[in-house]
């Protein structure tokens, strides 16, 4: 199993993993086989804090038979790498640069997912 299948499994587990270098500490996202810059392989998965900030925002506006509006966001992890996903729980205008965020796991068109909240 390739390492995003591995990541939506725990996904599907309900449980949040990232990779980390074990010789050097740094975390890497999205789930690859060596690190990017540097060609380490020796990745292992540990769970996520779970807490993040808004790097960027935008609104993807929808008509509501087609799901309706929602946000799309980049997210600053506290391990350090970034991911693109949802604020919700608000109004897509409401979410903003800096907002601190939350991590919980549900599902995007039936797929599961990491999602954010306001914290």
């Amino acid at each position: 199993m390739g390492p995003e299948e591995q990541y939506r499994a725990y996904l599907a587990d309900g449980k949040f993993m990232i990779q980390r270098s074990v010789s050097t500490g740094a975390y890497v996202f999205y789930p690859r086989i060596f690190i990017p810059g540097t060609g380490e392989t020796d990745l292992e998965w540990v769970e996520a804090s779970g807490e993040g900030v808004v790097h960027s925002t935008t609104t993807n506006r929808r008509s509501p038979e087609k799901g309706g509006t929602f946000n799309v966001s980049l997210i600053d992890l506290a391990e350090g790498p970034r991911m693109l996903s949802r604020v919700v729980g608000m109004a897509s205008e409401d979410v903003t640069i800096g907002m601190q965020v939350k991590a919980r796991i549900d599902e995007i068109e039936g797929i599961p997912a990491v999602i954010w909240e306001a914290s």
